[in-house]
């Protein structure tokens, strides 16, 4: 788009180099991962938009996808300081945050006590096998996925900025892991999953990674640039139809209203047509749940799943260097930010339907909404 095009579109004058920029970093950041990392184009565009967007996400794939790998190449290229996270079951809430220690002065006998700070004091964490800690340890993250501060003995800490929290969890081991919380996974902007490569792409890894060759990774952004370009993305418009769109398609992932929140007594998900208000077309989130939804969703998505769904559409719009997102963004992201957060019900168990089918289903039909 030209300049004047961009300040039509509500881009004001110091933005239009930032939204340039946007996109060529974009650019600079998958050609930095390619280098070491095959592959995987959908996972590095939603980890832009999860850094663009100031988000932390979760990556789900079976070992021996690259992506410790993924992330740690990505945090080389940001020149970010990075850390690492290794969690077990024997990890304790002080070994990510930081803890008290005693010290005493030599010269006067003194002692005080001094905070040390964890591994969490970094820019971009790396959370690896994030369910394999019991959720005592899990809930040290909270306050720092959330408020991006640390609180030990009565003390505030503030975390550097920028910050990201990048989790990996592995789908089909359940041995010794411990599921994530609602509350957790909603703390998780995104939740990217990585598939087999293909046969071409699985030769190029094998070429490529038993030789004596070991490409280097440049940084191509530095923290302070960062933040200007989250800045942008926070200012740039978006129009109220696309916003009533994505509030919209998460409030049909909800499939009832009222005291039960869509669970009966006993835990299970309340029938359709059951006679609630709510279930019988009311003004509650269940009057616009779809169809898919009152069969097979026990619990749908908050409102911070609407607020995802647009700061991501505008950070894959920001991406391409255009000035504002459009239905197509908040589809390409839907995946990304509701599949975590909508819970299957017991019939969606039983006949093999996972969230992503949900959504895709939902987003099928939303194409036919009138806005």
């Amino acid at each position: 788009m030209t300049e004047a095009a961009l300040r039509d579109a509500g881009v004001i004058e110091g933005d239009v180099e930032l939204l340039a920029e946007a996109a060529r970093v974009a650019g600079a950041l998958r050609a930095e991962v390619s280098k070491r990392v095959v592959g995987q184009h959908q996972v590095v565009d939603g980890l832009l938009v999860a850094l663009l967007a100031g988000g932390h996400a979760l990556l789900v794939g079976v070992p021996g996808l690259a992506k410790t790998l993924l992330v740690s190449t990505l945090a080389e290229a940001l020149d970010l300081e990075f850390s690492r996270i290794q969690f077990t079951p024997d990890l304790m809430p002080s070994d990510i945050t930081g803890t008290e220690v005693m010290e005493e002065d030599r010269g006067s006998g003194r002692r005080a006590f001094r905070f040390v700070p964890g591994p969490i004091f970094s820019n971009v964490v790396l959370a690896d096998e994030i369910n394999r800690t019991p959720p005592k340890t899990q809930a040290a993250l909270l306050q720092a996925m959330q408020e991006r501060n640390v609180t030990a003995a009565g003390r505030t800490h503030e975390l550097p900025s920028p910050f990201f929290v990048l989790a990996t969890q592995n789908p089909i081991e359940q041995e010794g892991t411990y599921l994530l919380p609602e509350a957790q996974l909603d703390r998780f902007m995104l939740e990217l999953r990585i598939d087999y490569p293909s046969r071409e792409e699985e030769e190029a890894v094998v070429l490529r990674t038993t030789g004596d060759a070991s490409p280097s990774v440049d940084p191509v952004l530095q923290g302070k640039r960062l933040l200007e370009l989250q800045g942008l993305v926070r200012r740039i418009p978006v129009a109220p139809s696309v916003a009533s769109y994505a509030v919209r398609l998460v409030r049909a992932t909800r499939p009832d209203s009222g005291p039960g929140f869509g669970r009966g007594s006993g835990g299970s998900t309340v029938p359709a047509g059951s006679g609630s208000e709510a279930g019988a077309g009311g003004a509650g989130a269940g009057g616009e749940a779809a169809a898919v939804t009152k069969r097979y969703v026990a619990w749908g998505a908050g409102p911070r799943a609407s607020q995802a769904l647009v700061l991501g559409a505008k950070a894959l719009a920001a991406a391409r260097g255009e000035p504002v997102p459009h239905l197509d963004d908040i589809r390409a992201v839907a995946p990304w930010v509701l599949a975590h957060r909508v819970i299957p019900s017991f019939d969606a168990e039983a006949d093999g339907v996972t969230a992503r089918q949900i959504i895709g289903e939902l987003l099928e039909e939303s194409r036919r909404w009138r806005l």
